[in-house]
Order: structure tokens, then C-alpha cells, then sequence
């Protein structure tokens, strides 16, 4: 008696209770009929009668997607395009929504297919909107972009308002996007577009490269008046420093003239600092000409005011008294 009555009860528990998940809806029905009270959107337990009095057909509310298979639909400018586009919807009014497709079925299941295929067919009637532009409107490579969101949005007000002002509200289901996934060309309009395409790509390419041209032949002339005036510049100044330099050097070319030894001294401080300022090392003894200023004893024996004497590689001194040369002035 016990099981009896366990399994009894676990019976009418299954026949009086039902699960509604947060993503769910549910209408509740009396005898087939259901009522603004008969909806349940809560999520939760919920009690009922047992069946036949009172059944529960449970609804998705998630967004659901329904596509249209690829036809072929007319520009604006009579030219041929195969479309592909689908909708994304869901259902927003339960009680509306088994109202509206109840009659196809017991099952939720049921209730979607028919109302899929409905909304297939308005999908598809309502992409007619297409004819109400060019195909230059939706595939173009102009910098303004293509006008593609304006035709999904122009399917989608017709899909929601619908012929007469009934839309998709009065069957309890909301559209909440339209899109178009594809557009090809058939194949006898392919080659006219390529065409069309590559003339437009050239005489861009022509305007640019023109441009470039003429940019180029302004930068160009720019620069050469640049090039003139700086020369012209650097020629005055030139001419300028150099004749300041004739003037500054006149008094000591006058001082040379009068102590050649001066010029001998200063083409010595010549000669080592052009030597010095090179990367190198030289090794020479300070008795060749241009380096006895090296010598320690050069400065020693100079007084106030004197300048260093010139000295020979090989000096060679005759005495008064004969031929022969003086072997220590030579040394």
C-alpha cells in the first residue's frame, strides 16, 4: 500500500506540476482554450490541473534565427543579383504566438516550424526592397560605402509593419535584425562588372597619377628656386668672407714680405697642425724641416720677442781659410 501510494502520488505530481526555466515562457490552457491569465513568465515551479483540463505548451523567448535560400532579385538599374539573407527573431507575446500557430501541432516544436516558415516567406517578400536600389548602391568602392545597411533596415520595416499595418506583432514574435549574408552576380553579369570595375580603377589611377605629376613638378620647381636662391646665398657670402679674408690677411702678407722668416715660421705651425689633426702616428726625429719646433731646447735658447731660426736638413758651413768643408758645422 505503501509503493501503492507513492507512486500514486508521484503520478499526480507529474500530471500538476511543471518547470518554467528563466528562458521560457508558458500558456497554460483549459480545455484547449488560454486567456491573458493563462500566460507564465516567471521561472519556477508551477502547479496546473492534470490533462485533459489543463495542458502546458512551453516557449523559447531566446532569439532564433530563420534564413532565405539565394534567388534572384532586380536593381534599381535592372541588373540581375542573387541574394541570400536572413532574420533574427524571437517571441515576444506567448499567449499571441500559440494563438496564431497553435493549430499546426500539440508541440513546441510545431508552433516554431510554422511560424519559421511564415516568417521565411515574408523574408523573402519583403526582399523586394532591393529593386529600390543600384548595384552601384551595394557593391561600390566609393568612400561614402555601400548603401547595404540602408536596404536591411528598409526589410526590416516592411517585415515588422507588414501589408495593411499588420505585422509581426499581431502573431507575437519580434524581428529583431535583418541581414543579407551573400550577393553574387550571375555569371552573364560577372564579366560586364569586372569591366565596369577595372575602367573605374583606371581612371582613378589615371587622376592619381596625374596628380602625382603635377605634385611632383611643383615640389620639383620648388625646389630648384630653393636650390637658386641658397646658391645665389652662398656665393655672396662666399665672396664676402673671402674678401675679408684678402683685407685681414694684407698686413701679415706685408709682414712676411719684410721677415721671410716669419712666413718659414708660420708654414712650420702650417705643416704640424695639418699633420696633427690626421689619425695617425708618425714617428720622426725633430731635425727635419717643419718639426725642430718639437725640440725642448729651441725655446730655451729663444729670447722675448724672437722668432725661431729655419733649420737645414743638412747644413754645411766652408771655413774662411780652405776648401774643405767644417765637419762639425756639418755635424
Amino acid at each position: 500500500m505503501l509503493v501503492a501510494v507513492i507512486v500514486l502520488l508521484t503520478i499526480l505530481a507529474f500530471m500538476m506540476t511543471f518547470t518554467v526555466r528563466f528562458t521560457e515562457s508558458a500558456v497554460v490552457t483549459t480545455f484547449g482554450r488560454a486567456s491573458e491569465e493563462s500566460v507564465i513568465k516567471d521561472a519556477g515551479l508551477k502547479f496546473k490541473l492534470p490533462y485533459p483540463i489543463q495542458s502546458v505548451t512551453k516557449y523559447d523567448t531566446r532569439q532564433r534565427l530563420v534564413q532565405t535560400r539565394s534567388e534572384t532579385l532586380a536593381t534599381a538599374d535592372n541588373r540581375q543579383i542573387i541574394v541570400e539573407a536572413y532574420m533574427v527573431w524571437r517571441v515576444s507575446d506567448p499567449l499571441k504566438f500559440f494563438q496564431s500557430y497553435g493549430n499546426a501541432g500539440s508541440r513546441e516544436d510545431d508552433h516554431v516550424r510554422a511560424a519559421e516558415t511564415a516568417l521565411r516567406a515574408k523574408l523573402r517578400s519583403a526582399m523586394a526592397e532591393t529593386s529600390q536600389f543600384r548595384l552601384t548602391d551595394l557593391l561600390t568602392i566609393d568612400s561614402s560605402g555601400s548603401k547595404l545597411p540602408q536596404l536591411e533596415q528598409r526589410v526590416l520595416g516592411a517585415i515588422t509593419t507588414g501589408v495593411g499595418g499588420t505585422g509581426l506583432q499581431a502573431g507575437g514574435v519580434e524581428a529583431v535584425l535583418v541581414g543579407v549574408s551573400s550577393i553574387e552576380l550571375p555569371e552573364s553579369v560577372t564579366e560586364q562588372v569586372f569591366k565596369s570595375m577595372e575602367a573605374t580603377r583606371r581612371n582613378i589611377a589615371g587622376k592619381a597619377a596625374n596628380e602625382g605629376a603635377a605634385a611632383a613638378s611643383t615640389i620639383r620647381n620648388s625646389g630648384d628656386e630653393a636650390a637658386r636662391k641658397i646658391r645665389s646665398f652662398a656665393e655672396r657670402r662666399a665672396d664676402a668672407i673671402r674678401g675679408m679674408a684678402d683685407s685681414e690677411s694684407a698686413p701679415f702678407l706685408a709682414q712676411q714680405s719684410v721677415d721671410p722668416r716669419l712666413a718659414v715660421f708660420l708654414q712650420n705651425i702650417r705643416f704640424m697642425r695639418d699633420t696633427m689633426s690626421k689619425r695617425t702616428t708618425l714617428v720622426l726625429p725633430t731635425s727635419m724641416p717643419g718639426l725642430h719646433l718639437l725640440d725642448p731646447s729651441v725655446a730655451a735658447q729663444l729670447g722675448k720677442g724672437e722668432i725661431p731660426q729655419p733649420r737645414l736638413l743638412s747644413p754645411v758651413a766652408t771655413p774662411a781659410g780652405g776648401d774643405e768643408p767644417n765637419k762639425e758645422a756639418s755635424r
